[in-house]
């Protein structure tokens, strides 16, 4: 028995329309290419002393894609964090009340990120920003904040959808 309850669930409660295995495809490519850029570098840096330092750059890229992609994942299936102590004790209806309040927000604040992640995006293209690292554009790497973002705000809408449509 685990001391962390299960997140609450509804033996009706309907699997998303969109298959959550994309999430998961681009979560384990994401790994696996943060894997092999570190393996690498600490391969190189053992054989030669020297080190592939401009490879943190696209470590630290990946590693926000792979954030945003698990977390959309985690939004569609229902296994997103939560403090549920108080929830899980109060009767089913206000439950699911709450629970439709908290997704309507968490679908507020990234639709927010996309806003913002999008005028981030047209000032980086707009101003030549290049990274600091090995000097790419800037907004190769902007770009997938407010994508990613819109991706979870659409989980997020879609989880409103079927939490709507079950009944307290």
């Amino acid at each position: 028995m685990s001391d962390h309850p299960e997140p609450i669930k509804s033996a009706a409660e309907e699997p998303p329309r969109i298959p959550v295995k994309l999430e998961e495809f681009f979560a384990a490519l994401a790994m696996a290419l943060i894997c092999l850029i570190t393996f690498a570098n600490v391969l190189v840096r053992y054989l030669t002393d020297e080190s592939f330092a401009f490879t943190e750059e696209f470590s630290v890229f990946l590693m926000v894609v792979l954030t945003f992609v698990g977390a959309s994942a985690a939004f569609a299936k229902n296994a997103h964090i939560r403090m549920s102590f108080v929830v899980e004790r109060l009767p089913p209806r206000i439950a699911h009340y709450i629970e439709l309040a908290v997704m309507a927000a968490a679908a507020v604040l990234f639709a927010i990120i996309v806003w913002y992640g999008i005028r981030l995006l047209l000032d980086d293209w707009h101003f030549d920003t290049t990274s600091p690292g090995i000097g790419i554009p800037q907004w190769i790497y902007t770009l997938w904040l407010p994508l990613l973002s819109a991706a979870i705000t659409l989980r997020i809408v879609g989880r409103i959808v079927r939490l709507a449509r079950r009944k307290a």
